[in-house]
């Protein structure tokens, strides 16, 4: 770590290490504020939001007066997020997966239905508007679905195009998507709970066969068997990478790294099971995955720049505005229904809105933190990741694309 003047603005630079333990301490301090305030925890606000927050106006304060400034290595961001989901697919029994099958598709099939109707908003809006249409779709299911990567590729496609403020008001979008879906996945799930007074399920063996798969052996681990476990993730994540980089290379188009090690993790753990290689332990596992999670999300949130949602100009206000109630109606009203009107619809209906306004990890971290408050889902912790990850790319890929060919024009 470093300070320096740059541009006249007292500047402190810190490298990879330090940014991840900054953002370390700030979960820590977000976990110390959410247990001290009520509301936060009513309302469940999960602890990397609040501690992130809390830093991001911090920056925000500094950037507004001039007076001082941040420069971040988010380096370890990504492979936080890539050893989340690898815990993820780590946690994935075949046997458990045949369970939610059934309400698998129907959550797939409906993330995708989201997906078409954000971009339709966009373009109903920027024919009332007048916004061009190629930033309207960049505020739509691109920023909304596909977060900031997907943001970033289709901005830099669009000023190729001849629409030179692609790249911002499809990071601002991104930006903005991302803030919204932590406000409101928590309490959207817990109105949801509180209205119906719903509770987790016990009445169905899905619970039951969790424990059963997952249970750990009446052995302590002992220091190889945790290396084994760890050496496992490490491997997965490496070989993932490369998996999914062979796969952008065939379908022409970026491919997520982490789909790769996920459906990797999810390949290995079930061949564990079958020939055990090593003695897996599920609980050490998961509470890797969850320190990964909040340090990728603390990270995320703590390096936004609130400024840069000023790019949001005009008609794009009124798309990302629109696309946040949307979601909040359509949760509410309809898919909560759709996915069965219990106690993990609801939790379902705060994970959606966690991956169909911001990112997968986003949605995660809601659900977190419902559960933390009413108890486990472990239909919506299963089902969740693999959609928001991956399975409705395969929806809202080809028809965001259709929207792009179909509405938008080369600018000479």
């Amino acid at each position: 770590m470093s300070i320096v003047f740059m541009n006249n603005v007292l500047t402190i630079k810190a490298d990879a290490i330090c940014t991840a333990a900054l953002a370390a301490v700030m979960l820590l301090i977000g976990y110390w504020v959410k247990n001290r305030i009520g509301a936060l925890q009513k309302y469940c606000i999960p602890a990397p939001v609040v501690g992130g927050f809390l830093f991001m106006f911090i920056t925000f304060i500094g950037h507004q007066t001039g007076a001082f400034g941040f420069k971040f290595d988010t380096y370890y961001q990504n492979p936080f997020m890539l050893a989340f989901f690898t815990t993820v697919g780590l946690g994935a029994s075949l046997s458990l997966l045949k369970k939610g099958g059934g309400l698998l598709i129907i959550y797939w099939l409906t993330s995708g239905i989201i997906s078409f109707f954000q971009n339709v908003i966009g373009i109903a809006i920027s024919k009332v508007t007048g916004l061009a249409e190629p930033y309207a779709l960049l505020a739509s299911a691109i920023s909304m679905i596909g977060g900031h990567g997907a943001a970033g590729a289709y901005g830099k496609t669009f000023v190729e195009m001849g629409y030179p403020a692609g790249m911002e008001v499809g990071a601002a979008a991104a930006t903005f998507g991302l803030i919204s879906a932590v406000l409101l996945g928590g309490p959207l799930g817990r109105l949801l709970i509180e209205k119906y007074h719903l509770k987790p399920d016990a009445s169905e063996d899905f619970d039951t066969e969790v424990e059963n798969v997952n249970a750990a052996s009446n052995d302590k681990l002992s220091s190889l068997d945790i290396i084994k476990n760890v050496t496992a993730i490490l491997v997965c994540m490496a070989v993932g990478t490369v998996i999914s980089g062979w796969i952008g290379k065939l379908i022409h188009m970026s491919f997520p790294t982490y789909v790769g090690a996920m459906f990797l993790a999810v390949l290995w753990r079930n061949l564990n099971e079958k020939f055990h290689f090593y003695n897996f332990s599920f609980s050490l596992v998961d509470s890797i995955g969850d320190v990964m999670l909040n340090l990728y999300l603390a990270i995320a949130l703590m390096t936004l720049r609130l400024w840069e949602l000023s790019g949001l100009l005009g008609g794009v206000v009124l798309v990302v505005a629109a696309q946040v109630v949307f979601m909040a109606l359509a949760c509410y009203f309809v898919v909560f229904r759709v996915l069965g009107s219990n106690y993990d619809a609801a939790v379902m209906c705060a994970g959606l809105c966690g991956h169909g306004l911001g990112a997968t990890p986003s949605a995660i971290v809601n659900m977190t933190a419902i559960k933390d408050k009413y108890g486990m889902s472990r239909k919506a912790f299963m089902i969740v990741p693999i959609v928001g990850a991956f399975l409705v790319d395969i929806i809202y890929q080809p028809q965001t694309i259709a929207f792009i060919k179909f509405f938008v024009k080369a600018v000479k």
